[in-house]
């Protein structure tokens, strides 16, 4: 039988020495992916597991990135267990932070700002979160908070909790914030229906909402630049 391990491998085929060698740009998904797996079974390569991983989920990263560690497991992928998987999991969180990081803004201007930054936290999330960014008169960010997790296909908001939190932070204005986990962008009426009352019940306590953006593995939506809010 043919031996399946990396080391018998020419060197500049092998994933981590074709990193040292060449850097990280030039490997496949699945070579860097096999880094990650470190090692294979008897019958395949650490490179094979990565292969049969990402044929698992379309070859869709995002779809990858959106798996919980016992979501890669019951991919049934023989040889990839729940160490490897935890180690694909936390390079991917990794991954996820770096690009919060990169788009995070603490003075907001215009949607673009803010949506980046709350794409990449959300984007990949399998169930509905809503959380709301409040912000000074400065158009600062004071502080954000998610005011309610759900299912697939929607949560529930309470009003009443979302304002006394945003009034807990001396809060001038609020940009909210949801997920679609169906990658559809458009606002359903229940979410027109959610950001008109909540609009309202602020204008009452002198807090502006500047926006509703909507994030999905698709891009974004924005209330204010469709001319909703």
């Amino acid at each position: 039988m043919q031996n399946q391990s990396i080391k018998n491998w020419s060197v500049d085929d092998r994933p981590r020495e074709k990193l040292l060698l060449k850097g990280s740009s030039v490997l496949s998904n699945a070579e860097l992916l096999a880094i990650l797996i470190n090692n294979g079974t008897r019958n395949k390569s650490a490179v094979d597991l990565a292969k049969e991983l990402l044929l698992a989920v379309n070859n869709n990263l995002q779809r990858l990135g959106q798996l919980s560690v016992k979501d890669l497991v019951q991919l049934k992928v023989k040889g990839l267990g729940e160490a490897k998987a935890i180690a694909i999991v936390a390079a991917l969180e990794l991954g996820i932070r770096r690009a919060i990081t990169e788009n995070k803004k603490t003075t907001i201007t215009s949607s673009s700002d803010i949506a980046l930054y709350l794409k990449e936290q959300l984007q990949y999330k399998n169930h509905e979160i809503f959380l709301a960014v409040f912000l000074n008169q400065s158009n600062k960010i004071i502080h954000q908070e998610t005011i309610s997790e759900g299912g697939i296909t929607g949560t529930v908001v309470d009003t009443r909790l979302l304002l006394k939190k945003a009034l807990n932070y001396n809060t001038v204005s609020i940009i909210l914030c949801h997920n679609h986990p169906s990658g559809n962008l458009k606002p359903s009426a229940a979410d027109k229906q959610l950001t008109q009352k909540i609009k309202e019940a602020a204008n009452l306590l002198d807090i502006k909402v500047m926006d509703h953006i909507i994030v999905s593995t698709e891009g974004y939506y924005s209330f204010a630049d469709d001319g909703l809010l």
